[in-house]
């Protein structure tokens, strides 16, 4: 992977990571902000319907009080008032005044305890009501909740009671208002709220109990768990119910125990919260979110991209120019117009380059001339050599011709055949200098590297095992899979050749040459490895400087040779060696064969 993709990736995960940081952190906050305000804006609700259900009992007491306070009232307890009063004449009294008060419940009760009328259940006439005499002071008692028996069963009703006194004797007004559908209908419920009333009339729970303002309940029994914790602990409870699978049809019911007089629990108020409007929030919450974050991550995305870009191409652009200066492209330069780190590191590898460019210069000619030096050093040394006998023999003829004319004759064949013994040597060192300086380019054809070395050692068997010397024994650990090379023969077998030589001399007294190849990928690997005297480190480190030799008549262009047909041909050679371990020659070759080659070959 490029340094600009991981770029580019560390720049999208870290946009990545912020853009859903951001937008979880503002979902969250936000949800919790409305579920706080939800919550906030609940407890406020349920505390007015709190306050409107106080309020309706205040409503039943004034009117109740209304009742008493009325002048019919006043008379009919002046009428009950005497000595044996008759009740049959005002047996339908409470009917048409609850009718006239807008009351559902409505009972007069003489000061025994005796109904005198009821609205509600008329055939309870002369039945005893023992529970309104046992309060003094009902005046003080603000309407309070009971269960009541009607016709058709037992209800709930929010009461008030009230005392007409006429000549010692009690006249109780028991008024009330049933709490049903029509009660729950009639409190004032925000839109997404409404009010449940459950009657505890049955031990266990009861669906037929609970109620909302159009009737029973459907899944009623989802709030069983609600009634029941309410009913155990005896404290206000909350619970979430979900009626379906989509979560906007949630709500969240806040049940509170209804309780009588004396504190016992006759029913429950749950007053439920639909969290339809926090759900669809919290989905266009999220739509937002993702939204914004799908917009921020294409937008950092591009950022990176440019980001990356920016940083990137300065450093693909020296990436190219050192391979240029690497290939041997000394005037190779990259832009560098921006005032920044990455401007500078390109007007410093400009700058590297002009220094490079100025040094090789230097350093070309300085070797240029120390090489014309060393090879006039090593030339006058090579024909000094011949010059000498040159100089000797013809001043010998010039002696012979002044002192002894008579032997001049055989002086001078011996003489000449000295002077073409020299002169064919100066031929051979001359002609050993010009080949090293024409070595040919190489033309490349597919090779056989394991037969071209087969046939190299093999022309020195006759000098391994010679006459007056150790013998030296060839080996080969040939790999079969190494193929064909694109290698020119000629200058691959000379080479070969040049390094059997000099495992001759490196063996005087005998020994191995291990020939080794082996395949490593695009590359042959090729080793000559001698049980030699082995090189001295200052040998090893010039052992491929022309002319530099170790030998008593060697020219010092052998390995020379060799290490110019290797590089020639795209290759390396390195030499290993201790002294008295051997030598090992490292030769590392391309093998892949050009089309064009492979097509001649065949």
């Amino acid at each position: 992977m490029s340094y600009r993709n991981r770029l580019l990736m560390v720049f999208g995960a870290t946009v990545l990571a912020a853009v859903v940081l951001v937008v979880w952190g503002t979902s969250a906050l936000t949800r919790r902000a409305f579920a706080q305000a939800e919550r906030e804006r609940t407890d406020a609700l349920v505390e007015q319907v709190r306050h409107e259900f106080a309020r309706r009992g205040e409503e039943v007491a004034k009117r109740v009080q209304g009742i008493a306070d009325a002048d019919a009232t006043l008379r009919m307890a002046v009428g009950l008032a005497g000595q044996a009063p008759d009740y049959s004449l005002y047996v339908n009294e409470a009917r048409d005044i609850a009718a006239a008060r807008q009351l559902d419940l409505l009972e007069i009760v003489a000061g025994d305890g005796r109904i005198i009328s009821s609205a509600h259940w008329p055939a309870r006439f002369g039945y005893r009501n023992p529970w309104v005499t046992q309060t003094a002071e009902w005046e003080k008692i603000p309407a309070f909740l009971q269960r009541e028996e009607l016709v058709r069963g037992a209800t709930l009703a929010l009461l008030a009671v009230r005392v007409v006194r006429v000549g010692g004797k009690n006249l109780y007004i028991i008024g009330g208002q049933r709490l049903d559908r029509e009660f729950l209908a009639s409190l004032a419920l925000p839109a997404g709220m409404r009010a449940l009333l459950y009657r505890d009339v049955e031990p266990g729970f009861s669906l037929q109990s609970l109620n909302d303002a159009s009737g029973s309940l459907a899944q009623g029994e989802k709030l069983a768990g609600l009634v029941e914790r309410v009913r155990r602990e005896g404290k206000e409870q909350s619970q979430t119910v979900n009626w379906s699978g989509d979560a906007a049809d949630a709500e969240t019911f806040y049940a509170q125990p209804l309780r009588g007089r004396g504190q016992e629990m006759l029913g429950l108020l749950l007053v439920g919260n639909s969290q339809r409007g926090v759900v669809l929030l919290g989905r266009r919450m999220r739509w937002f979110g993702a939204g914004a974050g799908g917009i921020g991550l294409l937008l950092g995305l591009a950022l990176a991209a440019w980001l990356s870009s920016r940083i990137t191409r300065p450093v693909e652009q020296l990436a190219a120019g050192a391979r240029a200066v690497a290939a041997g492209d000394w005037q190779a330069r990259v832009e560098a117009d921006s005032n920044d780190e990455i401007g500078e590191l390109g007007r410093a590898f400009n700058q590297m380059t002009r220094q490079l460019a100025e040094h090789r210069e230097r350093l070309v000619q300085s070797e240029r001339v120390a090489a014309w030096r060393e090879l006039a050093r090593r030339l006058a040394h090579e024909l000094k050599n011949p010059l000498f006998p040159l100089q000797i023999t013809v001043e010998n003829l010039q002696r012979a011709r002044e002192r002894a004319p008579q032997q001049f004759d055989e002086v001078f064949r011996e003489s000449t055949a000295t002077l073409l013994a020299e002169l064919r040597n100066m031929t051979a060192i001359i002609g050993r200098f010009s080949d090293f300086a024409k070595m040919p380019a190489p033309h490349l054809e597919a090779v056989s590297v394991n037969d071209l070395l087969r046939d190299s050692v093999r022309l020195f068997e006759p000098q391994f095992a010679g006459a007056g010397r150790p013998p030296i024994r060839a080996e080969f650990a040939l790999d079969t899979e190494v193929g064909n090379i694109p290698a020119d023969p000629v200058l691959l077998r000379r080479a070969f050749e040049n390094l059997v030589l000099n495992t001759l001399d490196a063996m005087p007294e005998g020994g191995t040459l291990t020939v080794r190849t082996r395949r490593s990928g695009a590359s042959v690997h090729i080793e000559f490895a001698d049980s030699g005297v082995g090189l001295k480190p200052e040998e090893r480190e010039r052992l491929f400087t022309p002319y530099y030799t170790t030998k008593e008549h060697g020219t010092g262009l052998g390995l020379a040779i060799v290490q110019s047909v290797i590089s020639d041909h795209g290759g390396r050679i390195s030499v290993a060696s201790e002294a008295g371990q051997g030598t090992t020659f490292h030769i590392e070759l391309p093998a892949v064969v050009p089309a064009a080659v492979t097509r001649a070959g065949a």
